[in-house]
């Protein structure tokens, strides 16, 4: 697996750079701004560019603007974005790009099994949420929740597939069948009015639906 990697802090970005290494990927270059990396993307056409949110020279949102310029000029490159914070709207525009993408707080990657876990499933094409993500967004909604026909287990279902979790692992974290966690998301899916064209295209929407409220 490829990578080019953008992180401001020399320090944190030479971390990173090892604990990719140990994670198994391939840091084909490491910049400091956005503008480097949307350029180290181009020459570079890695799997994945891993992103901070906040880099020079404002220190707000120049990694996320890079991102979604990445996701633009490159859709075949994989986002993961980190961030030291919550960035509720920063995780809703990069979602609503598209499959692909992921938001993790930067403490969670500090666990390699995660990381390694988290770069393998956007490259495939899915979506990572950070579980603190997760629930900042849901609270950040719930007064014009659009998804009120949801029960609460489908709403726990929905935030578990938002992180990115298999149905053999939603059924795993909730102590019920597969059977019964087929059953939850069929339910999403008709409640969203999503109708059949491949689960994990469903899958994705059903996040991006319940995001983009």
């Amino acid at each position: 697996m490829r990578v080019v990697l953008a992180e401001d802090s020399l320090l944190l970005r030479e971390g990173l750079v090892r604990l990719l290494d140990e994670a198994g990927a391939s840091v084909v270059a490491a910049v400091g701004d956005g503008t480097a990396l949307v350029e180290a993307v181009h020459e570079h056409r890695p799997d994945v560019a891993v992103v901070d949110v906040r880099m020079p020279p404002t220190f707000t949102d120049e990694g996320l603007r890079a991102a979604l310029e990445v996701r633009r000029s490159a859709p075949e490159t994989a986002i993961l974005v980190l961030s030291q914070y919550v960035e509720e709207s920063y995780a809703s525009d990069l979602l609503t790009a598209g499959g692909g993408v992921g938001y993790l707080l930067k403490d969670r990657v500090a666990k390699l099994a995660d990381l390694s876990d988290a770069l393998q499933r956007v490259v495939d094409g899915g979506t990572v949420l950070d579980p603190e993500v997760v629930s900042a967004l849901f609270a950040h909604r719930r007064r014009r929740d659009p998804l009120a026909t949801l029960s609460p287990r489908e709403r726990e279902v929905l935030g578990l597939m938002a992180e990115g979790r298999t149905n053999t692992a939603i059924g795993r974290t909730l102590v019920v069948s597969q059977g019964a966690v087929e059953k939850h998301i069929s339910s999403i899916f008709t409640k969203l009015g999503l109708p059949p064209s491949g689960d994990d295209h469903r899958r994705v929407m059903a996040v991006l639906t319940w995001l983009g409220a």
